[in-house]
């Protein structure tokens, strides 16, 4: 018999989700605008208390088009977190701009602002800085804001992984002059796939918004004066988004309460720490993730492995960007003085944990069990 498979982070369905596609059935809203994109824009705006919303078909669509607002082009360097998914850098490429990783810190894992301190001094004009907030856990975000405020340079919130997390009472995603949030399968709240461009200014999300619909002039024939690009959101997911949004904090918390037993279980394994949370912050908690102690002869693919043996779905910690070939011939600025690097340290000694909110104690318990039986 075939063992259960236990998901990493798999999409949760409520049906919610079902009434609001019905409708853009019912009344034939099956296109890449409707009610449901308005609405769910408004959603998101007001949940995060954002100001703007453009709804799009990925994060990293998002991503590229905050980068166009900002004129990013061929000679821009743009300072962007090292220690994440590539979707975040693919868009400084696509506009034929130079990326600078910044490397992690130990605290919280994200962008340290001690490189970004020595960055600046090497590229003293940068275009903009792309800062991420990993696994759900908000950056240090006033440390941050305030080099880019004295650089006089913008800042792009990657908070795709951490719609939901706040910082000192304020969402993730609505410091810098643009957010992103993502709507991926795996991610907290689910479209099947989309994202979400929110800012402060009303310009910039009607910007994104004609960007992302092929950048037609309002002329009642076909004109286009600029570039554009296929990006708008569908009516049918955004009404999947529209009823995931309405159970996002029970989801925060079911994640929150993953996190916290693993924290508790392994609390008696000097050898095992989990992925550290901003003291400042609340963090969603998207994936759990652990880091196994460097003198440990336990390793992350061991732990993987015997997991994968009884059909658990885990992850190794994200590749550092500066570690990927695509990347190679980018700088990238080390948060430690002698030039080691925080996250290849973290990619070389960690894991991301089963976080799926469906997890039963039964499931918790067997995965525990299995991680806990390599340090008996």
């Amino acid at each position: 018999m075939e063992k259960k498979r236990i998901y990493l982070s798999s999409p949760t369905m409520h049906g919610d989700e079902q009434r609001y596609v019905q409708e853009a059935f019912d009344t034939n809203w099956v296109a890449p605008l409707g009610p449901n994109v308005n609405a769910f824009e408004k959603e998101i705006a007001e949940y995060t208390h954002c100001g703007y919303a453009a709804a799009l078909d990925s994060g990293t669509a998002a991503i590229h088009l905050s980068l166009k607002l900002l004129g990013a082009g061929q000679g821009d360097v743009v300072f962007v977190s090292d220690l994440t998914f590539s979707a975040s850098c693919n868009p400084i490429r696509y506009e034929n701009a130079t990326p600078v990783f910044i490397d992690a810190e130990p605290d919280t894992w994200n962008m340290s602002p001690e490189a970004l301190k020595r960055a600046f001094e090497k590229y003293p004009h940068p275009k903009a800085v792309l800062c991420v907030h990993l696994y759900g856990t908000p950056a240090k975000l006033d440390e941050i804001m305030a080099i880019c405020e004295e650089h006089h340079v913008p800042l792009i919130e990657d908070a795709a992984e951490s719609l939901g997390s706040t910082y000192k009472g304020r969402h993730t995603g609505t410091f810098g002059t643009y957010g992103i949030y993502s709507f991926n399968g795996n991610k907290i709240i689910t479209t099947s796939g989309g994202g979400m461009f929110v800012s402060a200014r009303e310009e910039a999300a009607k910007k994104v918004t004609f960007l992302a619909t092929q950048a037609r002039d309002p002329a009642r024939h076909y004109q286009h004066s600029q570039i554009g690009y296929n990006y708008r959101m569908s009516n049918i997911t955004a009404g999947i988004g529209r009823g995931q949004l309405m159970h996002l904090e029970e989801h925060k918390a079911k994640k929150k309460a993953i996190y916290e037993q693993y924290r508790e279980a392994f609390a008696d394994i000097p050898e095992l720490t989990m992925n550290p949370l901003n003291p400042d912050g609340d963090a969603n908690c998207w994936l759990s993730c652990m880091t196994i102690a460097e003198e440990c002869k336990v390793t992350p693919d061991m732990i993987m492995d015997a997991l994968a043996e009884e059909n658990i779905e885990t992850r190794p910690i994200w590749k550092p960007m500066h570690l990927q070939p695509v990347f190679a011939e980018y700088d990238f600025i080390p948060y430690n003085e002698d030039g080691s690097s925080v996250g290849e340290d973290i990619f070389d000694r960690g894991l991301c944990l089963p976080s799926d909110i469906k997890n039963t104690p039964e499931d918790m318990g067997l995965i525990i069990g299995i991680v806990r039986r390599f340090f008996r």
